[in-house]
């Protein structure tokens, strides 16, 4: 999971949105129930189209999940649940493209560190009673819209391992950046889904065979002007965060350790560590 590109919807459209959500009214037990109830046709208008656009524009590669990167993005996920908070049902910063297997399990799950003490608090409506506004605090998810994922979650290259998983950039078990670490990684199943660990391996390779193949035709002659199309099919191929992963570990001088060989590649082909 990667920073998402910054993007905005026309003024048209965030007028639609801003209209959609003033229709969400009254107590928090009216507007959770207003709120699921005009999602379903809303989503359906016109303006929508708009912001399916742009949610593709931020997808990883050719619109894929902006969770796992690995399978197509199919669904508008309000990173915030809109059943816990329908006061954020139609703002447009609270949207990402995901899909279903990404989708579904995360479904209402969210967590905070309350305000008051800090401790973690998961958040969900009792079984009975009254509704209440939910606790304000930092979230524990990773929010791709705003935040770099990539600077608290790592993966541990080895060109021989059969998967790639993630693990926190930190070793310390009770900081936020640990704990906010391991709970995106649980809630979204980065680790669970055995053939996500197997893909990212694959991409490993790809991006691999990828710089090697732009080393090759350097050295016969071609310039990096002359491969340009091979050079954007890098930087579009699927799980983006496994080169960026690959790139942290040359500029810190670990890829050598792991992998000579693709080490090298960067010597040759130093422009690839801005790609």
């Amino acid at each position: 999971m990667i920073r998402l590109p910054d993007t905005t919807l026309s003024r048209e459209t965030l007028s639609a949105l801003s209209s959609y959500q003033a229709e969400i009214v009254g107590t928090y037990l009216e507007m959770v129930a207003r709120a699921k109830e005009i999602w379903p046709s809303r989503k359906q208008n016109k303006p929508f189209t708009e912001v399916l656009d742009k949610l593709v524009e931020m997808c990883s590669g050719a619109k894929r999940c902006c969770y796992c990167e690995d399978s197509m993005a199919d669904e508008i996920e309000h990173i915030a649940p809109k059943s816990l908070y329908p006061e954020r049902t139609f703002v447009w910063e609270n949207y990402l493209y995901a899909c279903g297997t990404c989708n579904g399990p995360k479904n209402n799950q969210w967590a905070i560190f309350a305000a008051l003490d800090g401790s973690v608090k998961h958040l969900k409506h009792p079984d009975s009673g009254p509704l209440n506004p939910m606790e304000v605090g930092e979230p524990l998810l990773f929010n791709p819209r705003w935040e770099r994922p990539e600077e608290w979650l790592m993966l541990s290259l080895n060109p021989n391992a059969k998967r790639l998983d993630f693990v926190p950039a930190v070793d310390d078990e009770s900081s936020v950046a640990y704990i906010r670490a391991e709970y995106t990684i649980a809630v979204l199943g980065l680790n669970s889904r055995s053939k996500l660990g197997e893909a990212r391996q694959e991409a490993y390779g790809n991006y691999r065979a990828r710089l090697a193949e732009i080393h090759l035709r350097l050295s016969s002659g071609e310039s990096l002007k002359d491969q340009e199309t091979k050079v954007s099919e890098l930087k579009r191929a699927a799980h983006p965060t496994v080169w960026r992963e690959i790139i942290r570990y040359r500029k810190n001088g670990w890829l050598k350790r792991v992998d000579a060989e693709f080490d090298g590649y960067f010597d040759a082909v130093p422009a690839a560590e801005d790609w």
